[in-house]
């Protein structure tokens, strides 16, 4: 069964705790205009015997004219046929409701390939439900404390992350305990 998902990070990174002298506020100074953002678009994917997997992208915006500020259906389309192509079999893909996945270029897609692709979708807001949206949590949780220098600092941080829960199966694993769902035989 694989889980999908996408998520979006601008420039300024997460709000994240830190401490300071009393009295004191501290104050990180992040240099950049603002502009830029880092995409991730992933998939958690789970067989009964076998060890969970995490399949992703990564797409960076600086903002420049033409081009794509995240993900397009050809992009999913493009992360789902690489999925099959690494799990090797047919794919049980269960996602969210956004707009990207219900255009027509995408159904098209899904209804030419029912032979190897089955769809479910969740319902309308369940976050809950998705554990991709756990590991986006985790990659976040890891660069909410980084002050970039540049949007290159950020997608080597983000890559750095979701490389190291990619070999992490069990990370991904407690993602899909995380969401109450259990794995059929």
């Amino acid at each position: 069964m694989v889980f999908e998902d996408e998520a979006g990070q601008s420039l300024t990174p997460p709000r994240a705790r830190t401490w300071g002298r009393i009295g004191q506020t501290p104050v990180v100074r992040v240099r950049g205009r603002g502009s830029g953002r880092v995409s991730m678009a992933g998939m958690t994917c789970y067989k009964p015997g076998e060890r969970a997997r995490l399949i992703y992208a990564i797409r960076e915006y600086r903002g420049r004219k033409d081009e794509p500020k995240g993900f397009g259906w050809r992009d999913f389309r493009d992360l789902i046929v690489r999925a099959r192509s690494q799990l090797g079999g047919p794919i049980v893909l269960v996602w969210d409701n956004v707009r990207l996945h219900l255009t027509r270029g995408m159904r098209e897609f899904i209804d030419a390939n029912a032979e190897w692709l089955t769809v479910f979708q969740l319902p309308v807001y369940a976050p809950d439900l998705n554990p991709t949206e756990g590991i986006w949590s985790l990659v976040k949780r890891d660069i909410g404390n980084l002050a970039a220098a540049d949007l290159s600092q950020i997608t080597r941080a983000v890559k750095r992350q979701l490389k190291r829960i990619q070999y992490r199966p069990t990370l991904v694993d407690g993602c899909l305990a995380e969401t109450g769902l259990i794995m059929d035989d």
